[in-house]
């Protein structure tokens, strides 16, 4: 992926009116869904007794650390595959290319429920399949709280001026991905990975 970019600025996605309404969202829009969601049902599991407090603090973290792998590796794995005919090169497009071309978009700097749900769909019931909801439930719901934290640290880190060293740090990070080296720098709201398998880049 080259490099190029336009600065303050935005365009269309699609030329369909109602695809091009659905690719916008309010940064808010993931937590007031998602929130509601994940809280409920970590508290109906604790209550009817369907995990217990053990379980779910050891899951959720479990869930937590899911999500750093599962983020890096949808990032560096699929955004960034761009294939090798016009439909691949489309689709890279419009699931992630539009976002290096236009990175100060405010309203596409998180994912839009028409994508994050049928990935949350899915996550969830591979894990339903298990028929072991005394670990599987609070790990779904710890994969969803770090999934929040990625949105938030991404639009965060595009939108907000950082207000501590590790804001700094994480800022710094993404945008040496942006605008100096795509090809590294895969983690959004983590930098432990890159530096594991090697892809970090300092800016």
């Amino acid at each position: 992926m080259d490099v190029d970019y336009q600065r303050n600025a935005s365009s269309r996605m699609f030329e369909s009116d109602f695809f091009e309404f659905f690719s916008k969202v309010h940064p808010a829009v993931p937590f007031v869904f998602y929130i509601p969601i994940i809280t409920g049902a970590l508290v109906y599991g604790l209550v009817e007794q369907i995990t217990t407090a053990p379980m779910a603090a050891a899951f959720l973290a479990l869930g937590w650390l899911t999500w750093d792998v599962l983020e890096y590796g949808i990032h560096r794995a699929f955004f960034h595959w761009e294939g090798s005919g016009p439909f691949t090169r489309w689709l890279h497009d419009i699931v992630h290319g539009y976002h290096h071309k236009f990175p100060d978009d405010a309203k596409r700097l998180v994912m839009p429920l028409g994508a994050s749900i049928p990935m949350a769909s899915l996550i969830g019931g591979l894990l339903w399949l298990l028929h072991r909801p005394a670990a599987t439930l609070p790990l779904f719901c710890g994969i969803v709280a770090s999934y929040l934290f990625y949105d938030f640290t991404h639009w965060s880190t595009h939108f907000r001026t950082p207000l501590t060293a590790w804001g700094r740090a994480i800022r710094s990070h993404h945008m040496a991905h942006h605008f100096a080296d795509p090809t590294r720098n895969f983690g959004i709201s983590h930098r432990w990975i890159d530096w594991v398998v090697g892809s970090l880049k300092r800016r």
